[in-house]
């Protein structure tokens, strides 16, 4: 699995929980307001040194008393086959796990669940969840992609296991009529509206690349 950032502690990425975070490179997304472009864009996940699972994990064996949680989080992790064995070794230690995910590869999921190495999910809701409201934050979003997102909230709604959805509110992308759609649709879910702070260094400051 591609690393490229590894927070020791952390008390903002999940909630209640005192955490180390791991950030996984490459995302199948290009969202302009992403705060992670490194983690996203070739041209710069390559200059990016890879981080060490071994040295990552002997890190979570010795913090095993203090550290609580796990968060892994990206770009996007559900992108790299080495995800379950990495979890399966974060879990050896004893510690919980909070997944990030765009939703966009439910069996992942699915069988993440189904072999209890997670914990808690917050998966990224872009906009209303249909082709044409996603394609405005990601205009080659694809059908296959679109109907992963919707099995993958509605595998999260019946999982069990704790969950969240969350939206970072663009402007001129999240009117009051998408904000009330969103609300109505997930009105039964612990959805969180996030506000958008433009700095610099996002995604939408480089130059378009696949």
């Amino acid at each position: 699995m591609r690393i490229g950032g590894f927070v020791k502690q952390s008390l903002i990425d999940w909630e209640g929980v005192l955490s180390a975070v791991v950030f996984t490179k490459g995302c199948n997304f290009r969202c302009d307001y992403c705060h992670n472009p490194s983690l996203v864009l070739p041209s710069l996940t390559d200059h990016l040194p890879d981080l060490s699972e071994t040295v990552i994990l002997d890190y979570l064996r010795r913090r095993r008393e203090w550290i609580e949680g796990v968060v892994v989080t990206g770009g996007e992790p559900t992108l790299h086959p080495g995800l379950t064995g990495f979890l399966e070794r974060v879990k050896r230690h004893g510690y919980r796990i909070k997944l990030d995910t765009n939703g966009t590869n439910t069996e992942l999921l699915s069988a993440l669940i189904d072999m209890g190495l997670v914990d808690c999910v917050a998966m990224d809701i872009k906009t209303i969840p249909d082709r044409e409201h996603y394609a405005k934050i990601y205009p080659a979003v694809t059908d296959r992609q679109m109907d992963n997102v919707q099995r993958s909230i509605d595998l999260l709604r019946n999982s069990g296991i704790d969950y969240r959805f969350r939206t970072t509110l663009i402007p001129g992308v999240h009117d009051d009529a998408v904000r009330e759609e969103l609300s109505a649709r997930f009105a039964g879910d612990p959805l969180v509206f996030q506000q958008f702070r433009h700095t610099s260094g996002i995604l939408s400051d480089y130059p378009p690349e696949r």
